[in-house]
């Protein structure tokens, strides 16, 4: 697979993290925690247009970037799906340890050990690869492109 196919699945992404957040919308009011739900919305469309514009840019400006780069940028893609699930699911479990200050607006006093867990791991995994993706997208504009 060559980075244009990667792009478009970047942008397929993108625009599937913007669907859901839309449809979570509706859900946020019956939470327990619905600013956390909130939270959870706010990120599933953020997310969602940054991976448009990072596909966008990989398909429409010329640029530097390899296939391994554009692979670190999908896989940023999907471990950005695990970081938002786990905000939906924190919606019921009130976790705080991530995300403390929505925690403590939204009520919400810990949840479980292994959900505190999931949810501290999703959002490194993902803050990571988010970095590491803009990153490497950086700098295959900054290398001059290919002729």
């Amino acid at each position: 697979m060559n980075a244009v196919d990667r792009g478009r699945q970047i942008l397929v992404h993108g625009l599937v993290l913007i669907l859901v957040g839309l449809v979570w919308g509706l859900v946020v009011p019956h939470t327990p925690f619905p600013r956390l739900a909130l939270g959870a919305h706010i990120q599933l469309v953020t997310n969602g247009m940054l991976f448009i514009a990072m596909a966008l840019l990989l398909l429409a400006v010329p640029n530097n970037v390899g296939v391994r780069s554009a692979s670190v940028m999908l896989g940023a893609a999907c471990l950005t799906w695990i970081m938002a699930l786990t905000e939906v699911a924190n919606a019921w479990w009130g976790t705080s340890q991530i995300l403390p200050l929505a925690a403590q607006q939204a009520g919400a006093t810990g949840g479980a050990i292994w959900q505190e867990l999931v949810v501290k791991l999703a959002h490194m995994g993902a803050g990571l690869a988010l970095i590491l993706a803009w990153a490497l997208l950086v700098a295959g504009f900054l290398r001059k492109p290919a002729a």
